[in-house]
């Protein structure tokens, strides 16, 4: 049988109900006792790096994911990590960044009711994980989520409260589990060994456009960081304009070394500034980087990865651009 570490980290599935509402508290090997069936087709060991709610993940909470995979990574087939859900779509997209190319996988999961309530979704989605992560085709980041396999990079929370949380944006499931089968669609082909990246730059900053706001406040943002993803309107468009203010502030800041990542709010079918000119007039006269298809979760934790590695234009803009677990696509 298959040997797989379950990485216990907090999130709903571990929570009880308290005074001020749900607390995560379940520690890693209670959460195994809520399913005994996995035991039947996997040897388990189970570790407790932190139990936090998912909202309180920072930068280093993901430094210290990935580095106990790392240290655990020759011992065991697989591994599965329990984690909250408002944040999962972030940690599986970063994890996707610092464990590149992994042939085993890096299954996160998570429940939208504690594990401990009788109607509860945690206990499937536990053990889909640890069956998908016991599969010979499986590897690499992915989250398994009321019988979705969805890549790392590829996966946004879309519903608060039922069961069907998450969606794949822009492309297909890697697979399904119906009836206790996986049903693998996309074959993801296995590199020999993972590369490991422990290293992240956390000034990266993300300014979601509404009619009105000013160029002070882009300004403002790239004073504290040394990247920005600007998020626009339909196809990418920027205002343009005296009243708006962008164009000087996107020169004077890309002088300066800074970077300026512009996507879409639009969740579907990606940006394309060569639409219009609102578009077109912005991306001719900067040397910006266009998001295309790419979700915001995997924009933001792609950007804190590069910049961590380098700060030069031209090798910012070919790590960008280059797919990582169906990042870009199309």
């Amino acid at each position: 049988m298959k040997k797989i570490l379950l990485i216990a980290t907090g999130g709903t599935i571990a929570s009880h109900a308290g005074e001020e509402g749900l607390i995560p508290e379940i520690k890693a090997d209670e959460l195994l006792k809520s399913v005994p069936e996995v035991f039947d087709f996997c040897e388990v060991d189970a570790i407790q790096i932190y139990n936090i709610d998912s909202t309180n993940v920072t930068p280093q909470h993901w430094v210290k994911l990935a580095a106990a995979i790392r240290d655990n990574y020759e011992q065991y087939d697989g591994f599965v990590v329990c984690h909250g859900t408002d944040t999962m779509s972030y940690t599986a997209a970063m994890l996707s960044y610092m464990v590149q190319h992994s042939p085993k996988p890096i299954v996160l999961t998570g429940s939208q009711k504690p594990i401990d309530k009788a109607d509860t979704d945690g206990r499937i989605n536990l053990r889909d994980s640890f069956l998908y992560a016991t599969s010979n085709e499986a590897c690499d980041v992915v989250i398994v989520f009321q019988g979705n396999v969805i890549a790392g990079t590829r996966a946004k929370k879309v519903r608060t409260k039922s069961f069907n949380a998450f969606s794949s944006v822009d492309f297909p499931n890697l697979g399904v589990i119906r009836d206790g089968k996986l049903i693998q669609y996309i074959k993801t082909p296995k590199s020999d060994k993972p590369e490991f990246f422990l290293e992240l730059n956390e000034k990266v900053g993300l300014l979601t456009l509404t009619p009105g706001v000013q160029g002070e406040i882009l300004d403002a943002y790239f004073q504290y960081n040394d990247a920005v993803v600007l998020s626009g309107y339909g196809t990418g468009g920027i205002p343009e304009g005296e009243y708006y203010g962008f164009y000087d502030v996107i020169g004077k800041w890309a002088d300066k070394g800074k970077t300026l990542v512009v996507t879409t709010q639009v969740h579907q079918e990606g940006s394309d500034m060569s639409v219009y000119r609102v578009g077109r007039g912005l991306k001719n006269r900067f040397s910006l980087l266009e998001s295309y298809s790419m979700t915001y979760e995997s924009i933001i934790t792609k950007l804190m990865w590069i910049l961590a590695q380098t700060k030069d234009e031209n090798q910012v803009r070919e790590l960008f651009y280059k797919t990582v677990n169906y990042d870009l696509i199309g």
